[in-house]
């Protein structure tokens, strides 16, 4: 069996790239439920979908605090902060709003060009590999830690009241009179 595996004409795929490849593809199917979905409910959801996605992303690069801040600001505020306006606006939560969209055809063709000139910068650009190490004590975890409880404790402070005090208000007028 390995002397039939060795005699590929491609490389097998390892199992990063494996897990890689599933997280784009789900990151593809959630941006497709974002952008075709009609209900905008669904919309949100997608969004969150692919919020997570890229969190996945980050963790499998080994990026753990941005994998952790896309969950809890992306996924956790803004998705939620989405969720919630749509809720607000009874209208739109049961999909009355319109399927269809008139620039669909235009959207498309500026999409497809995108995706084409997106994909020749890729193919012929030289990627350097960079593996340098971060010398010790001096990452960037801990610098952002320190900046946070030192230099920047009091807008991170009330930013924290500030998205409590939006929860607290988009509960209060989404709750029955």
């Amino acid at each position: 069996m390995s002397e039939l595996l060795q005699n590929l004409p491609f490389a097998l795929p390892t199992l990063q790239q494996l897990v890689f490849m599933a997280l784009a593809g789900f990151i593809v199917i959630m941006a497709l439920i974002v952008a075709l979905a009609p209900n905008l409910f669904h919309n949100a959801l997608g969004l969150a979908g692919a919020f997570f996605g890229v969190a996945g992303i980050y963790a499998l690069l080994e990026a753990e605090f941005l994998a952790v801040s896309q969950v809890l600001i992306y996924v956790g505020a803004i998705a939620t902060l989405i969720v919630f306006a749509v809720m607000l606006t009874r209208g739109m939560m049961f999909g009355i709003t319109s399927p269809s969209n008139a620039q669909r055809v235009s959207v498309t063709i500026i999409a497809l060009l995108l995706f084409f000139v997106l994909g020749g910068i890729l193919t012929h650009t030289g990627w350097p590999e960079v593996g340098a190490a971060l010398p010790e004590g001096e990452t960037l975890i801990a610098m952002l830690g320190q900046l946070f409880v030192t230099t920047y404790l009091l807008p991170f402070e009330m930013m924290a009241l500030l998205l409590l005090v939006a929860l607290a208000g988009a509960l209060l007028l989404a709750r029955d009179r």
